[in-house]
């Protein structure tokens, strides 16, 4: 398993009149954490997109469990329990500065090749750099 904290300070116009952040602020959250994630690895989405490949959602299932407001410091949770294949699960929690459970998702990416919209395994770059974390 790999897992990774990323820090996002809650802005203003990611909340709504209540000062509550607004529901579909979430997965930006994710997709920040997430990108950080592979980088701090050695990996980039950018790297990933020059090699052709590209990584669409395909889904996203989420628990909302408390509210997250403005100024809060988070924390996101990224974390790779299985290894990839053609697909990546990515799991996530949300907390806040009081270490409070905020939010849990799952969302499930898959490796396509951009020139044939298939899927298609995953990078053997990234299939490296993963392997010492789920090696038996």
């Amino acid at each position: 398993m790999y897992s990774y904290d990323h820090k996002i300070r809650v802005r203003y116009g990611e909340t709504d009149k209540m000062g509550v952040v607004y529901h579909g602020c979430y997965p930006l959250y994710y997709e920040e954490a997430r990108t950080e994630m592979l980088r701090s690895i050695g990996i980039s989405y950018l790297e990933l997109e020059q090699r052709s490949i590209m990584m669409p959602v395909t889904e996203m299932h989420v628990k909302y469990i408390a509210p997250a407001y403005y100024d809060d410091l988070l924390t996101v949770r990224v974390s790779l329990r299985q290894p990839p294949g053609v697909r990546i699960v990515f799991h996530y929690q949300i907390f806040n500065q009081n270490n409070q459970l905020l939010n849990e998702a799952e969302l499930t990416l898959v490796f396509v090749n951009e020139a044939t919209r298939r899927p298609c395994r995953l990078p053997q770059a990234l299939a490296d750099v993963l392997a010492p974390y789920f090696d038996k």
